[in-house]
Formats: structure tokens, C-alpha cells, sequence
């Protein structure tokens, strides 16, 4: 009597255990790199990466992080819902001439907990004649 009692909780356990880890959210990015191109000094640095929640839970971005002070990163405060789109905004400091190569790492309660994202291009000095 007792094995049938333990196996029925064993089994009701893992049944729900089971069930719980069916949802979750999933980031997905249009793309995980954003190509400047060459751009002059001083012009707009202001970019986006566009993503989907196509998980079955709300997704939760808790921290967006640059790899410089260059870079400034913008993330969406409300969770997303399951199919539901959002961008993280990326603002570059284009007053610094040269190439453009830093990762932009993106932390939430997805699947994939870590996406690191790409910006590159350069920036050339403004010629004047």
C-alpha cells in the first residue's frame, strides 16, 4: 500500500514538474548584428535590434550591458508577451572616427538567457573643401 501511495506522488511530482517547464520565453532577433556601414563623424548613431518573444511566457529583459562607455544601450521596461515584437535601442558615439566593432550583450529570462549582438562599421572624419 505504501509503494502504491510513494509511486502515485512520484509520478504527480514529475507530471508537474514537467508541465512547468514547458513554458518559456524565447528571444528571437531579426538579427543579431547591426552594420553602421561607413557613416560620417557626427551623424545619427542611433540604431535598433528588433526581436520576438516566440516562447509561451512573457519575456523578461532584466539588463543590456555594452562592451565600451561608446555605446549607449536602451531596453524595453514592460515584459513582452508571447509574440509580441520589442527593440533594444543602440546609440553609437559617432564623434569617435574610426572602426566600429563592440558587442552589445543582452540578459532576460529566455531560454537563452545570454545574446550577445554585434555593431559595426566607421566612422570617417568629415572631409570639408
Amino acid at each position: 500500500m505504501m509503494k502504491k501511495i510513494v509511486l502515485i506522488l512520484f509520478i504527480g511530482l514529475l507530471g508537474i514538474s514537467l508541465n512547468a517547464q514547458d513554458k518559456a520565453a524565447k528571444i528571437e532577433f531579426k538579427s543579431d548584428t547591426v552594420d553602421y556601414g561607413t557613416i560620417e563623424k557626427g551623424s545619427d548613431g542611433n540604431r535598433v535590434f528588433l526581436f520576438t518573444n516566440t516562447g509561451d511566457a512573457p519575456l523578461i529583459i532584466s539588463k543590456v550591458s555594452s562592451s565600451c562607455g561608446c555605446t549607449i544601450p536602451k531596453t524595453p521596461k514592460d515584459p513582452i508577451l508571447p509574440g509580441k515584437t520589442g527593440e533594444i535601442q543602440v546609440k553609437y558615439d559617432t564623434n569617435r572616427v574610426g572602426a566600429i566593432r563592440k558587442a552589445v550583450t543582452v540578459i532576460s529570462n529566455a531560454a537563452t538567457p545570454t545574446v550577445v549582438l554585434k555593431i559595426k562599421g566607421e566612422v570617417k572624419e568629415t572631409v570639408v573643401q
